[in-house]
């Protein structure tokens, strides 16, 4: 236990003050009642009977006294609650064919548009990271409860390079765990189906992109890796299968959506895939988030629970008091 006033504990110092004073009080009591005896002017039956009822109320207003002086020095404990909580990790694909324009205006502005909606739709209860993949994958956003924050990340992100889902999924699954994940090719062409990067099972993956894939390592051995980490992959396709063309680098690329991949990686998954324009299959995704309970500490302050312990020991020495001797003190 821990204060947020400290110094109010000085208090405590005055109450064995307190029970010396009773105590002296009771004894000039005492040596005026038996001289009183003496003469035959009180009788002594009642005082020699139940003695410990004459101090059990003072007890009572001691302990509660000691209890109130800790009330105000405002004591602090931690406090394991259950909380309803999920993760969901937005991975965005910043290529450069996500500036192709056979979805309006582009497809990096629509899969942003449908993030954004996505995010809204969201619950306290979940926190939302995001991750930009390209060639590599950085996290932008750990994940959080501040949507504005979320939006935010989403609204700073740029294009560039070529792609790599796998690495996209890595970095998703790494800022799951809350650490960084070594899986290189090697790793996953070993037994993808026996990395263990821990067990998340409240925590989803929702992966906005075209579906071109031109970089190790292979999302789908990385989705297995997810399946056994208990993580859902809900796959968003953001373009056409008719494909555009696009300038890059002074370069004309052909481009098409490949929605057969990323099929292929939710599948893997037991996650879905939906268009960017299907607001109904993101309203989905949302529904399938599994919120977990968990235990979390917190600091808490229980001053009123001092002060109510304090007031119901006051209140019971003056009962008693009143009960026993028909009077409060």
């Amino acid at each position: 236990m821990t204060f947020r006033s400290p110094s109010m504990l000085v208090a405590l110092v005055l109450i064995p003050v307190i029970v010396v004073a009773y105590s002296r009080a009771r004894r000039r009591r005492s040596a005026r009642a038996t001289a009183l005896a003496q003469q035959g002017l009180v009788t002594t039956a009642f005082e020699g009977r139940a003695k410990w009822r004459r101090h059990l109320p003072f007890a009572f207003f001691a302990a509660a006294l000691a209890v109130l002086v800790v009330a105000m020095a405002r004591p602090m404990v931690t406090v394991r609650t259950p909380r309803r909580e999920g993760t969901v990790i937005l991975a965005m694909d910043v290529s450069n064919s996500m500036a192709a324009a056979d979805v309006q205006p582009t497809r990096f502005e629509a899969a942003k548009t449908a993030a954004r909606a996505f995010v809204a739709r969201q619950p306290p209860a979940v926190r939302i990271g995001v991750v930009a993949f390209g060639v590599g994958a950085v996290t932008v956003q750990s994940p959080t409860t501040s949507h504005p924050e979320v939006n935010a990340a989403i609204k700073r992100l740029s294009l560039g390079g070529g792609t790599s889902l796998g690495q996209g999924l890595i970095a998703s699954l790494g800022a799951i765990a809350g650490k960084p994940l070594a899986l290189d090719q090697g790793v996953l062409e070993s037994d993808a189906g026996k990395v263990d990067v821990g067990y998340f099972g409240s925590a989803t993956i929702v992966l906005f992109s075209d579906g071109e894939n031109e970089s190790q390592p292979d999302p789908v051995s990385v989705a297995d890796v997810a399946s056994v980490a208990g993580v859902h992959v809900h796959a968003i396709g953001v373009g056409t299968t008719a494909g555009t063309v696009v300038q890059v680098a002074g370069f004309s690329v052909a481009t098409a959506l490949n929605s057969d991949l990323l099929k292929n990686v939710a599948s893997h998954t037991n996650g879905t895939y939906h268009e960017a324009s299907d607001t109904a299959g993101l309203s989905q995704i949302s529904r399938k988030i599994d919120l977990r309970f968990k235990f979390v500490s917190k600091r808490t302050e229980v001053t009123g629970a001092f002060s109510a312990a304090g007031i119901v020991l006051l209140v019971a020495g003056a009962l008693l008091s009143v009960f026993w001797f028909g009077r409060v003190v």
